[in-house]
């Protein structure tokens, strides 16, 4: 699969997320409309969205600069890789 380099076409995928995740918001709030499932969400939210930015950004540049990944799925494949080659060199 080839990256993805239009300008126009990375800004409507990114509009394109923010639309799920408020359709989701709103569909979950319309099923339990009170205030601590709001505030869970909104907590769900800006921790997803901290973690994200520590596995794709603050991993590369203050831990490892070799750490570059194309997605969550790409980084557990390379995690699970170093894992079976660490228990081969130990073994």
């Amino acid at each position: 699969m080839n990256n993805l380099r239009s300008s126009k076409l990375i800004v409507a995928k990114g509009m394109a997320f923010l639309a799920i995740a408020c359709c989701a918001a709103f569909l979950i709030l319309e099923q339990l409309p009170n205030l601590k499932v709001a505030l869970l969400l909104a907590a769900l939210v800006w921790a997803s969205a901290r973690f994200y930015y520590f596995l794709f950004y603050v991993l590369e540049r203050y831990v490892d600069h070799r750490l570059r990944y194309s997605g969550i799925g790409n980084l557990v494949v390379t995690i699970i890789k170093g894992s079976a080659q660490q228990k081969r060199t130990n073994s």
